[in-house]
């Protein structure tokens, strides 16, 4: 069952890097860290949207992580983000366990803050990850799956899979 078609993601999108705009103002460097399938597509779309609205620069890193067994995570640049502000994006926030993890790497420096984007909020929650800018909250069953569709590059929509 489809929950967002591309247009209504979109708009979802825009929504949200206006939201980090807003709660970023007068930040000088925001670095956007998408993890990786889907969440490095967000995090261009995020970047391209931000850009002619928000006053400081703008680095996009991905982070690579296995979803089901999180072991080695590795970031695709070892950049210095001391007194930096990073958001970590994702395409589905779940029980919060990927962005729990996708934070190690980050936590072996000291960012002045770490917020967190997921285009499909899911209500089951077993780590104490808040998602700070959601496009859209779904509550499921254990059972089911949101699935985000991407289409050379483009978010085409998301739809609920049993």
């Amino acid at each position: 069952m489809m929950i967002l078609d591309k247009h209504t993601a979109s708009k979802k999108l825009q929504r949200m890097a206006l939201e980090v705009a807003e709660r970023n103002f007068g930040v000088k460097e925001l670095i956007l860290i998408g993890i990786k399938e889907n969440g490095i597509y967000i995090a261009k779309k995020i970047e391209a949207i931000l850009k002619p609205v928000f006053d400081g620069s703008i680095k996009v890193l991905w982070l690579e992580i296995d979803k089901k067994k999180p072991g080695e995570i590795k970031l695709s640049e070892n950049i210095d983000i001391n007194g930096r502000v990073i958001l970590l994006i994702d395409d589905v926030a779940n029980s919060g366990g990927t962005m729990l993890y996708a934070l190690k790497p980050l936590l072996d420096q000291y960012p002045h803050n770490i917020q967190t984007l997921a285009l499909v909020e899911r209500t089951h929650k077993k780590f104490p990850i808040e998602v700070n800018y959601k496009g859209l909250s779904v509550a499921t069953t254990m059972q089911e799956n949101i699935v985000v569709t991407v289409d050379e590059g483009e978010i085409t929509g998301a739809y609920l899979q049993e």
